[in-house]
């Protein structure tokens, strides 16, 4: 797949910018980049027809905050979907999680968990404020400038732009899925997961009860015992309506059958 490449550092991108790494620093390109890996990650989800039941790439909005960015000096639009995408800190909540886990989750890697995911959630809103600060640095002709000129090596000028556009409503792109696809889904994205956790807090090991292990044997999927059911042996057991069934006593001229 031609995408391939360019797929692999977009995905890589977006999860370090999505809180898996702190940005010192979030220059402009940086944001022009962001747009545009999110529109290559939903190129690569429709030419495998990936059902779009967890996550959203929202690509063709991307494409027409670039488009608008650069047309019509819509910087505003441009700072609410960074909003949108990364101003999600429950910091508070997750803190008093941490506490009750530390209180009553002795011993079983659930607080450790939890501080870690906090951290994710702080580099998430650190990397947006980066982001803000570079875009709100610069008078507006200055950062539209840059704004071009990074486009540019994207290839998202304006008019490549309303191709780019046309192309995402093609057949091409249309949801058609089969196995195959699903397989080389699958290939594409276990080799980006190795890449994406393969840091010490992300590894398997002495991590919280929802991660670990099972034990055999295992208990039947979705088992539940209906307290006070009693099991409907035979057809004159248990047989409030009187039904019929297979197993129906038959009598023969000796005996019950």
């Amino acid at each position: 797949m031609r995408l391939e490449a360019d797929f692999e550092a977009s995905f890589q991108f977006v999860q370090d910018v999505h809180g898996q790494k702190r940005f010192s620093s979030f220059p402009i390109a940086y944001t022009v980049r962001y747009l545009h890996s999110l529109w290559i990650c939903e190129c690569k989800t429709n030419l495998l027809s990936v059902a779009k039941t967890v996550k959203e790439y929202e690509g063709q909005v991307c494409l027409c905050l670039l488009q608008r960015w650069m047309k019509e000096e819509d910087t505003a639009s441009v700072v609410a979907f960074l909003h949108h995408k990364l101003d999600m800190l429950p910091l508070a909540d997750i803190t008093r999680q941490v506490h009750q886990a530390s209180c009553s989750h002795i011993n079983d890697g659930l607080a450790q968990r939890l501080i870690h995911g906090r951290v994710i959630l702080l580099n998430r809103g650190i990397n947006l404020m980066q982001g803000l600060d570079a875009l709100f640095a610069l008078p507006e002709d200055a950062l539209l400038s840059v704004v071009h000129e990074v486009c540019a090596e994207y290839g998202h000028h304006p008019d490549q732009i309303a191709l780019q556009l046309e192309d995402l409503q093609s057949p091409l792109y249309s949801f058609v899925p089969h196995q195959l696809l699903a397989q080389r889904n699958m290939q594409v994205m276990n080799k980006l997961g190795m890449n994406v956790i393969d840091n010490v807090a992300d590894l398997p090991g002495e991590r919280s009860w929802k991660v670990a292990k099972s034990t055999e044997p295992l208990r039947p999927f979705a088992e539940h015992v209906v307290q006070g059911y009693q099991e409907l042996t035979a057809p004159w057991h248990n047989n409030i309506m009187g039904r019929h069934f297979v197993d129906r006593p038959e009598h023969s001229d000796a005996n019950m059958v």
